[in-house]
Formats: structure tokens, C-alpha cells, sequence
């Protein structure tokens, strides 16, 4: 996720001599260095002393022992947090960092890899008008990103979003095994089953209808899509689709501790 944001700030022109990585793998350093232009270092104290904005994307495991680096280097006072970390919520950023400290939590998505994220964003109440404007352009960078108003939003946002692209590959996934099962060979099922589900999403981007009247639109009275939309909903589709986003933001919250 870190490559994607640097790539995606890059790609808009932000200067790559502001950019600075710390990693503690050299290979990945040059290869970062190589491809984006930026300046990196193996020291994460190095790296905030510099820094007036603190991207945070390293594993969770290891959040704590970056969050005591950042600490030690007395490098918190007015600096932005920006956490792409998952699960882990405002109060263990705090809890090291302290109460003073201003801090932004995110759940960006996969298609951020591509520029076609979606990322949900929270920020506490040390973080200022000017800081907030900065971390939603900063997220916008790999795609769109919405302020939320509770940091419990954010299990919501990762059960609908976050983990939302495994719906729609598990869709496609369907999709082309039932075009096989019915005579077409696989990469044909594939190509067709990859672009329409491309071709619908952009219609709905760039429509100022909702799904649902575009599904209407599709749907002639006993043509094929209302043959194939009656099974689904007769089928428990919706219901079916809701359980899973519960159950998905029941397990962020647990995950949280929220």
C-alpha cells in the first residue's frame, strides 16, 4: 500500500525529493529509490525528523515497535499521522504516541494498487482543517476518499469496501465457471466476464442514476436479465449479501476491539 500511495502522488506531481521511505530491507529501499525517485533510509527516526506528515504502513505486528522509534526520536509535535494499518484502532496510536498527537486512521482497498481505491478515513481531535485536507488528498492520490464521522464507520467501511473487491472477484469467479459449464472456453468466459463487470462499473461511475434504476433499465419484462434476476432474489441474493457485510463488520469490530 505504501508503493501505491508513493506511486500515486508521483503520478500527480507531488515532488519525489519530499518523499522519504524508511524500510529496513536494502532491497527494497533501491528498488523504491530506482522507480520513484524518492529518498530512503533504514532509520524510522530518521525518516519523522524530516517529515511534517507520517505515512504509517508497515504490518501490524511490528506497529508498536515504529510507534516507539517515533516516540524515542521525540518527533510528534506538530507532525500528521496517517495509518493505513488494519485493525488497529486511534487508542494504540495514543496510547504511545500520546493524547496530544495528531492522528488520522484509514481503510483504503486493493484497487488502490491500480489508482481505483476506496478509502475510508477518520481523524481524532487533535487533527486541524488544514491536516484533515491533507490526508484526504493524500488518500486521494490512489482514489476517491470519504471522511467518516466515527471511528466505528471505519469496521463498516472495511466489511462494505475493504474487503468488498473478494465479493465481486468471487462474482466473476462464478461468472466464468458458468460460461465454461455451458460450452465457452475459459479465457473467452473470462474476457467477457472481466470487461462487463469493468463496462457496469463505469456506466455506474459516470451515471447519475442509481444501480438499481440502471438494473431496471437492463431489465426487459420476460426477457433474460429478469429470468436471471428473479433466481437471484428469489434465491435470497440481498438478504444473502447483507449477512455477509454484517458478519464481515461484526469481525473488523472484534479485530478493532471497538
Amino acid at each position: 500500500m505504501a508503493s501505491a500511495i508513493i506511486g500515486g502522488l508521483v503520478a500527480q506531481d507531488f515532488p519525489a525529493d519530499d518523499i522519504i521511505v524508511a524500510n529496513p530491507g536494502l532491497g527494497r529501499r533501491l528498488q523504491l529509490s530506482e522507480k520513484f525517485g524518492v529518498h530512503t533510509t533504514d532509520s524510522v527516526a530518521e525518516a519523522v525528523s524530516e517529515a511534517l506528515v507520517v505515512v504509517l504502513a508497515v504490518k501490524p505486528d511490528v506497529l508498536s515497535l515504529v510507534l516507539q522509534e517515533i516516540a524515542a526520536a521525540d518527533a510528534i509535535k506538530d507532525r500528521l499521522f496517517i495509518s493505513v494499518v488494519a485493525g488497529k484502532p486511534l487508542k494504540v496510536f495514543e496510547k504511545i504516541l500520546g493524547a496530544d498527537a495528531s492522528i488520522v486512521r484509514t481503510m483504503p482497498n486493493t484497487p488502490a494498487l491500480v489508482g481505483s481505491g476506496a478509502t475510508g478515513l477518520f481523524a481524532n481531535k487533535n487533527v486541524s482543517e488544514a491536516h484533515l485536507s491533507t490526508a484526504v488528498a493524500l488518500m486521494s492520490a490512489v482514489g476517491i476518499c470519504v471522511p467518516l464521522d466515527s471511528e466505528a464507520d471505519l469496521d463498516t467501511v472495511t466489511a462494505l469496501s475493504g474487503t468488498g473487491p473478494a465479493y465481486f472477484f468471487l462474482l466473476m469467479e462464478e461468472m466464468i465457471k458458468a460460461g465454461e459449464e455451458l460450452g465457452l472456453a475459459r479465457d473467452v468466459a473470462r474476457a467477457l466476464t472481466l470487461q462487463t463487470a469493468l463496462g457496469a462499473a463505469e456506466l455506474a461511475v459516470s451515471s447519475d442514476e442509481d444501480p438499481a434504476a440502471l438494473r431496471r433499465r437492463v431489465t426487459s419484462p420476460n426477457g433474460t436479465t429478469e429470468q436471471a434476476i428473479g433466481s437471484l432474489m428469489s434465491s435470497g441474493f440481498g438478504p444473502l449479501i447483507e449477512q455477509a457485510i454484517r458478519k464481515a463488520r461484526r469481525r473488523a469490530a472484534e479485530l478493532a476491539g471497538s
